[in-house]
């Protein structure tokens, strides 16, 4: 078992898990008839309901905002909530904590296998605007993600700021990539079928590294980009529209700017901005998901569409009723837990049709 993924709730947490839960055991039926009333976007799609309450409780709750204020109160609260949002699933095979060596120190992560057997790793980078998240914040996801693929998963905790701004996570998912490549066989898994992925800041950062390590002699078979950051530069529509009400304010992208990259001629550096980079020809294959409600979504596209464009084979999944942070909200919403069963699939289809071992899937 992993210890580092634990984390025991405050009282006011373990309220707050209790009133989710009895959302989540709200019909969908009546979902259905709340929703009527929910607001449409400028594309004309209708955000789900549990999201609206979502939005309203992080504007209006006392603490609930994990996009403010102190850093350290911040990424407090974002580890509480994933946790008070974790769900029952079944248990892993390997839960391994494990330490990354690092070009400035130990790098923390775990390593999640649903079963016996394995033919695959995907190595993920958690969200959190390189300043919050971690391991605890997305232990929930990262179990989905292996149990939904049947690959490992290798859960990444970099390096976080302000007190290790850009460009220190990038170099510690560098540095986490090189260890999967090394370490693959002693696992039992072929380096070549090796996804990496993220979600936010984590899809940045998933992104960065396949293009970094893009002449390399092993590089990623596959890019799984959950609502990726791809421009730290830009002022979308997207950005104005979803400004306030939707979890990701564009007060809290300014608030992790600030932090993460403070130099704001670094802003355009694209291990920052990957959507600013002159060649993205030779990448993975990749598949985006953005969301209909979140300030990220037009850079998302933007950025699929940019791959698209340079050679690369895109597949782009646009869920319109989900909001930023989707991927942590399954307790409460079947919208999100089919959104992240359709990553799963999408990640399975790519590892079946990559070329395979000899050896084929192999015992851990």
């Amino acid at each position: 078992m992993s210890r580092d993924t634990y984390l025991r709730l405050s009282l006011p947490a373990r309220i707050q898990r209790g009133v989710l839960l009895a959302a989540a055991r709200i019909p969908d039926a009546a979902m259905a008839v709340l929703g009527r009333r929910a607001p449409v976007n400028s594309d004309g799609e209708r955000v789900a309901p549990e999201f609206v309450a979502v939005g309203w409780s992080t504007e209006h709750v006392p603490g609930s905002n994990p996009f403010a204020g102190e850093v350290h109160q911040s990424r407090a609260s974002t580890d509480e909530l994933g946790a008070a949002m974790a769900e029952k699933l079944p248990p892993m095979a390997v839960e391994e904590d494990l330490v990354i060596d690092g070009p400035a120190g130990p790098i923390p992560a775990t390593r999640y296998r649903s079963s016996t057997e394995s033919d695959g790793l995907v190595v993920y980078f958690h969200g959190g605007g390189f300043v919050t998240g971690s391991r605890i914040s997305h232990d929930t996801f990262v179990r989905r993600l292996a149990h939904g693929t049947g690959l490992d998963v290798l859960s990444v905790e970099y390096r976080l700021a302000p007190e290790n701004p850009f460009p220190a996570g990038v170099d510690d998912a560098v540095a986490a990539w090189h260890f999967a490549v090394d370490t693959a066989p002693r696992w039992g898994l072929d380096p070549a079928r090796i996804v990496v992925s993220g979600d936010s800041a984590g899809g940045n950062l998933a992104t960065v590294v396949s293009r970094l390590v893009r002449d390399e002699p092993v590089t990623p078979v596959f890019q799984l980009l959950i609502y990726p950051v791809t421009d730290a530069t830009a002022e979308t529509p997207s950005r104005r529209e979803f400004a306030n009400g939707y979890f990701l304010t564009l007060d809290g992208i300014h608030w992790f700017n600030d932090r993460y990259v403070p130099d704001v001629a670094q802003r355009k550096d694209p291990r920052c901005s990957p959507l600013l980079a002159d060649d993205l020809s030779g990448l993975p294959p990749a598949h985006v998901i953005v969301a209909g409600f979140d300030p990220l979504r037009d850079e998302g596209l933007a950025y699929a569409k940019k791959l698209e464009e340079a050679g690369v084979p895109v597949t782009l999944r646009r869920e319109g009723s989900l909001i930023h942070g989707f991927i942590n909200m399954t307790l409460i919403s079947s919208g999100a837990r089919a959104a992240v069963d359709r990553m799963c699939a999408e990640v399975r289809r790519a590892l079946d049709e990559s070329p395979r071992a000899d050896q084929g899937s192999i015992a851990g």
